[in-house]
């Protein structure tokens, strides 16, 4: 009898049965099938296996950190249990850190893992989201405390920093160090945090919303200006940003300067224009490896919309004044910055796109990609084989009759350089190392991992490593 491989937790497979033919669809749409039909090179939404929100980019130690939200599959309400963390070094291929922080986390809270935003002080890791209090049933915002920016995340204080009914904090420490939390919709509320970063002083401050800072609403007497919510802070040779969603619904994406963190705010327009199929966006912006990129949210997956959203991202350029280009939603996201090195251990949920994977914790230390089927697939773009490798080796585990980890380059369908056969471990957490020779590849190249094999689940895979060939 062959053991069953029970459903993902978090997922009722709307993505998994379709992501192939998007990534397909994608794939030819961007570059011409005459010249390289295996070549997928849609790589927005940067993930894939579940439907993500609210992007908080964090940028520490060589790295993007990007905390976001997540949408239950089929929603038709924000239906949001717990927040996920992802990581690059080089802005295609992101590793999947599960979720540190849920629900549960907050023992006086009732629901609504909604958007927020993560930062470093000192070593500690600090997140500031709203939920729901059980108590009032009024939206409050609570903060929780790492001592790594995967987490695990605890909450700090056992109670709400602030509470008005209001949502989507975000965060910003200025240069002399005093640090803001800004929050709301509809109203714009800011208080000054304290320096351990759970505790702030003075009274929380609204922020005057008028026409002259966050431009003109027609249609709405009770929200004269666009400001919806969603605000995104940052400073940026000495001028104070706040990047906002705008005008629902549909939303687009607006943004004011300032001179100081507190004002006085003066509106410059759109980022990005009403585009996708969310009636929602959230924005986001880091500097990183001396480029800037904008995150955003969309519902191009699979079964995606409003209530089932997915994070991407765009690299822009400041125009020469300061002010911000307006940035279009695109299929091909940022390019890569820098290679992927294949002789070190990577982790199988470290991916630029997959098709059919899931991913959970692992018993063998971090997470795993599972629930793999016959022609389910991950790529990695831009993998430095140099002057090539000589061998192939997965951590790998398996209940049932295990399958065949294909090694290709350039896409699911490209040259195949190496098969790998994944035995039965006794265990989808029971695991083992596999080894298969690999012969061809050179150069720089993506990199696909397609699994065959039988029928039902064939596999689970925690990290794989090439090794170089000898001269």
């Amino acid at each position: 009898m062959t053991p069953a491989r029970p459903s993902p937790a978090t997922r009722t497979g709307l993505v998994r049965a379709v992501a192939w033919t998007l990534g397909l669809l994608l794939a030819f749409a961007v570059v011409p099938a005459a010249v390289h039909p295996t070549a997928a090179r849609a790589d927005n939404p940067v993930v894939q296996h579940i439907y993500t929100a609210d992007p908080a980019p964090l940028v520490h130690n060589g790295r993007v950190y990007l905390y976001t939200g997540h949408d239950e599959d089929g929603s038709t309400y924000f239906t949001m249990k717990d927040w996920r963390v992802w990581s690059t070094a080089d802005m295609v291929n992101w590793t999947d850190h599960g979720s540190p922080l849920s629900l549960a986390t907050f023992s006086w809270a009732s629901s609504d893992a909604w958007a927020g935003q993560a930062v470093e002080r000192n070593g500690r890791f600090y997140w500031y989201v709203p939920v729901k209090n059980r108590a009032t049933g009024r939206m409050a915002i609570g903060v929780a405390v790492a001592d790594s920016p995967t987490g695990p995340f605890r909450d700090a204080l056992g109670r709400p920093l602030v509470e008005n009914g209001e949502i989507d904090p975000t965060v910003f420490i200025d240069d002399d160090g005093q640090a803001y939390l800004y929050w709301g919709n509809p109203n714009l509320t800011y208080v000054r945090l304290n320096a351990d970063m759970t505790s702030y002083s003075g009274s929380p401050t609204r922020i005057p919303l008028t026409t002259a800072g966050f431009g003109t609403r027609t249609g709405d007497p009770n929200r004269p200006t666009l400001y919806e919510e969603g605000p995104w802070v940052y400073k940026r040779n000495g001028l104070y940003y706040m990047v906002f969603a705008a005008k629902c619904c549909s939303e687009f994406i607006a943004y004011s300067t300032a001179p100081g963190p507190t004002g006085p705010w003066t509106y410059r327009g759109t980022v990005m224009p009403t585009q996708g199929s969310s009636f929602t966006n959230h924005p986001g912006i880091v500097d990183f490896k001396g480029n800037s990129y904008f995150f955003y949210h969309n519902g191009a997956l699979p079964g995606g919309g409003g209530y089932t959203r997915s994070v991407a991202v765009e690299r822009f350029s400041y125009n020469a004044d300061g002010t911000i280009p307006t940035i279009n939603m695109t299929s091909t996201g940022a390019p890569q910055v820098g290679t992927l090195n294949p002789y070190v251990r990577q982790e199988a949920e470290t991916i630029a796109w997959g098709s059919g994977i899931e991913t959970e914790p692992s018993g063998d230390g971090g997470m795993n990609i599972g629930w793999i089927e016959n022609g389910d697939y991950t790529k990695v773009k831009g993998v430095a084989f140099g002057a090539g490798a000589s061998s192939f080796t997965a951590r790998v585990a398996s209940a049932t009759g295990g399958g065949t980890i294909e090694v290709r380059l350039d896409g699911p369908s490209g040259t195949v350089v190496g098969r790998c056969g994944v035995p039965n471990t006794g265990g989808w957490q029971t695991w083992t190392t596999v080894n298969c020779p690999i012969n061809g590849a050179t150069g720089t190249h993506d990199l696909a991992l397609r699994f065959t094999g039988g029928s039902g689940y064939l596999l689970n895979m925690n990290w794989w490593q090439f090794a170089p060939a000898q001269p």
